[in-house]
C-alpha cells in the first residue's frame, strides 16, 4: 500500500513538472538576452534603493533565460513620479520592475490629486520586508527619550519627502494624533540626503522605517554624543535591542477614534519596499516574478549578505499584497476625513537634494 502511495507521488510529481515545463520554456525564451529595469522611486543610498540593488544582484539567476538587472533611480514627490511612471508609461511586458513607497496607496485611499494610478491594477510581485514605523532624534538636541520629546517646548525641525512618506506623515501624525508640535520640512528627494541634512544640523529629527535606519543609517546610529541619531518611537514587535523597549505609537496616541486612525495609516507596513509591474503584464510573466523573488529572498547568498548589511528580510506575497491593498482602499469615510490632513494640498516648490 506504501508502496503505491510512494509511486502515485512520484507519477503526480512528474506529471507537474511536466506540465510546467511549458511555461518554463516560453520565460525563458523570453528572457534569454535581455535586461530587467528596475525602477527605485527615491534617491541612491536609501531603503528602497539598497533592498531593491540587493534583490537585482540575484533575482536574475531565478528567472528562466538569466536575464541581467540595472537599477534605475527615478526620484521625485516621496516616489510618487515613479508609481504614476510605472502604471502609465512603463511597458507592461515583465521588463520593468517599479519600487515605490506603499504609503501611496494610503494616498489613493485618501483621494490625493496627484495619484495617476489604481493600485488594484498593478501586477503585485511581493516585498522584501514588513515595516516598523519609527521616529529619531539627534543628540546636539539634548533630547533622548519620547518624555524628553514630548516636553521640549523647542519646535523640533523633521526632515522629509513627500505627503505619502513616513518622513512627513509620522511627525503629522504625531502633531494630530500625540499632541507634539513638529514642524516638517518637505522637499528632500529621499532619507539620503535627510541624513546628510542632519549632520549638517539643518533639521533634528527624522521619521522613517526602522528596517531601513538599521541598515542606512547606521553610522549615525553608532555615532556617539552630539552627532548620534536616537530612536525614541516605534511601532511593532521588534526583538532588535537598540529598540525593543521603546515606547509604542499605538502605546503614545490616546482615544479610539485617533487609535483607529493610527492604525489605518499603519496597513501599509504590512508590505514595504514592494515590488510590482505595470498593469496588463502577462500574468505568466508576473508568476514568473513572484516565483523568482521567492527563491532570491530565500538564497542563502542573499541571506548571507542581508545580515551583514543588517537587512531585515519578511518574504511578503504578491498575494498578500493584493489582500493589503484592498484593505486599504476600504477604509471608512470616518477614517478618511480624520486623514484628510495628510493630503497635500499644494505642491512642493522645491525638492532638496
Amino acid at each position: 500500500m506504501k508502496r503505491a502511495i510512494t509511486i502515485a507521488a512520484v507519477v503526480t510529481g512528474v506529471g507537474l513538472l511536466v506540465s510546467l515545463l511549458p511555461s518554463m520554456t516560453k520565460a525563458a525564451d523570453f528572457y534569454q538576452g535581455k535586461s530587467i529595469r528596475f525602477i527605485v522611486g527615491y534617491a541612491p543610498g536609501g531603503g528602497y534603493d539598497t533592498y531593491t540593488r540587493a534583490i537585482a544582484r540575484y533575482i536574475g539567476k531565478y528567472i528562466p533565460g538569466n536575464p541581467t538587472a540595472v537599477v534605475e533611480n527615478m526620484e521625485g514627490a516621496g516616489s510618487l513620479l515613479a508609481a504614476n511612471y510605472m502604471f502609465n508609461k512603463a511597458e507592461p511586458d515583465g521588463l520593468t520592475i517599479g519600487d515605490f513607497n506603499s504609503g501611496m496607496v494610503t494616498q489613493q485611499a485618501l483621494g490625493s490629486r496627484g495619484i495617476r494610478f489604481d493600485a488594484r491594477e498593478f501586477g503585485w510581485i511581493g516585498a522584501p520586508v514588513k515595516g516598523f514605523p519609527s521616529c529619531m532624534v539627534m543628540g546636539f538636541t539634548g533630547l533622548r527619550t519620547l518624555d524628553d520629546v514630548m516636553s521640549s517646548k523647542k519646535e523640533l525641525k523633521f526632515g522629509g519627502t513627500r505627503a505619502g512618506a513616513s518622513s512627513d506623515d509620522l511627525p503629522k501624525l504625531m502633531n494630530a494624533l500625540i499632541g507634539t508640535h513638529f514642524q516638517v520640512i518637505s522637499g528632500y528627494k529621499g532619507t539620503g540626503p535627510i541624513r546628510v541634512a542632519l549632520q549638517r544640523r539643518e533639521i533634528d529629527a527624522l521619521c522613517s522605517g526602522w528596517e531601513s535606519m538599521r541598515v542606512t543609517a547606521r553610522a549615525l546610529l553608532d555615532a556617539k554624543g552630539d552627532d548620534k541619531l536616537i530612536p525614541f518611537i516605534i511601532q511593532g514587535k521588534v526583538e532588535d535591542p537598540e529598540v525593543k523597549d521603546l515606547p509604542q505609537f499605538t502605546t503614545a496616541i490616546k482615544g479610539k477614534d485617533n487609535l483607529a486612525a493610527f492604525r489605518a495609516w499603519d496597513n501599509q507596513y504590512d508590505f514595504q519596499r514592494p515590488l510590482m509591474v505595470p498593469p496588463k503584464t502577462p500574468r505568466g510573466r508576473l508568476q514568473t516574478l513572484r516565483t523568482a523573488l521567492h527563491k532570491t529572498l530565500a538564497d542563502p547568498e542573499f541571506l548571507a549578505e542581508a545580515r551583514k548589511s543588517k537587512m531585515l528580510i519578511d518574504n511578503v506575497t504578491g498575494e498578500d499584497i493584493e489582500r493589503s491593498v484592498n484593505e486599504i482602499l476600504s477604509i471608512s469615510p470616518a477614517v478618511k476625513k480624520k486623514l484628510q490632513f495628510l493630503v497635500p494640498v499644494k505642491k512642493v516648490a522645491q525638492e532638496r537634494r
